[in-house]
């Protein structure tokens, strides 16, 4: 018990690195029931809204990053989930699409979600994302809170239905496998940047389509080991990725490109599985030096923002986009 104590103290710290205006007051679905339900938007700065409300008797909130005002057409929506024990505001600078969400040209709705408090008897967090593994115990219905606010933001703005994705760091990285295996009728594509899939989300997994899937990784990570952590839940990168190839059936021989940059001790491998159903692909980007972080190109030569930008945006519901 000691173990996993400080394992869970050490996946606490997982997640990384305005003002208001009166409130805007909107009404949309609870996305499992379809009951009515309020919902209240202040003004947080400069196209950038923070919005609330109830859902499962809790108070929940989104920061939601409006289309470039010139974006011509239907957005796509990208939901960037923070790591645990992190919040929306750290993900949104940590993890950060918002040079991208302000290009015309990109034209996508970026939304960071709040996730819920975590009291069980193993143990206690400020945020969470109730995707199994080390948050067994959770009675927080997260899926329904993403499909929650899919439905606001439908009503509001003139999003791409087909163009709706998931990415994320650690416990946000573990949230998007679970979204893709449970609300897979509306989220197009994930991406998951140190997490992997609990056991729980492993098992049950349902989706009804492919899905595209990537997964960034570096081989240093402690909190959430390439190998995977049995005793909290953790399935290995291997089996992850694994899962998706066979689901997507894709073809089992990947493609791998190797740059090492000069130095050996700066390999990043990337696997990619094509010839999928549906014309998705699977990819893994497994860094050598990196540990548990976003990384960056300063530091790793590779952007993950960018990276996951470029692959989920060639993507929809019905796969591949010509």
């Amino acid at each position: 018990m000691l173990r996993i104590i400080a394992l869970l103290v050490l996946l606490s710290s997982c997640g990384g690195g305005g003002g208001s205006s009166s409130p805007v007051n909107t009404e949309g679905t609870s996305g499992n029931n379809q009951n009515t339900i309020d919902e209240q938007c202040y003004q947080y700065e400069t196209r950038v809204f923070r919005c609330e409300f109830t859902h499962g008797n809790l108070l929940r909130y989104y920061y939601i990053h409006q289309p470039h005002p010139e974006a011509q057409g239907s957005s796509s929506v990208l939901f960037n989930l923070h790591g645990y024990g992190s919040n929306a505001l750290a993900q949104m600078q940590y993890g950060d699409f918002r040079e991208l969400a302000n290009n015309k040209e990109s034209n996508f709705i970026l939304i960071h979600p709040q996730g819920a408090p975590l009291n069980t008897a193993l143990t206690s967090s400020a945020s969470h994302w109730n995707s199994g593994g080390w948050t067994i115990g959770s009675t927080v219905d997260d899926v329904d809170f993403i499909d929650t606010i899919i439905n606001f933001i439908s009503q509001k703005y003139d999003i791409n239905a087909n163009r709706i994705y998931s990415t994320g760091m650690s416990n946000g990285g573990f949230m998007s496998y679970h979204l893709a295996c449970n609300l897979s009728s509306k989220i197009a594509a994930v991406a998951s940047v140190t997490g992997s899939m609990s056991v729980q989300t492993y098992d049950s997994c349902d989706p009804s389509r492919p899905i595209a899937v990537m997964q960034i990784h570096g081989l240093l990570d402690g909190v959430v080991p390439f190998e995977g952590k049995t005793e909290l839940g953790m399935k290995s990168i291997e089996d992850a990725i694994e899962y998706w190839r066979s689901y997507n059936s894709c073809t089992p021989d990947p493609i791998i490109e190797l740059a090492e940059y000069f130095n050996p001790d700066q390999t990043i491998e990337h696997i990619k599985y094509i010839n999928c159903l549906n014309n998705v692909q699977v990819e893994l980007y497994k860094i050598k030096t990196m540990g548990h972080v976003w990384p960056n190109e300063n530091q790793y030569r590779i952007s993950a923002s960018k990276t996951i930008w470029d692959f989920i945006n060639t993507y929809d519901l019905n796969g591949k986009i010509n």
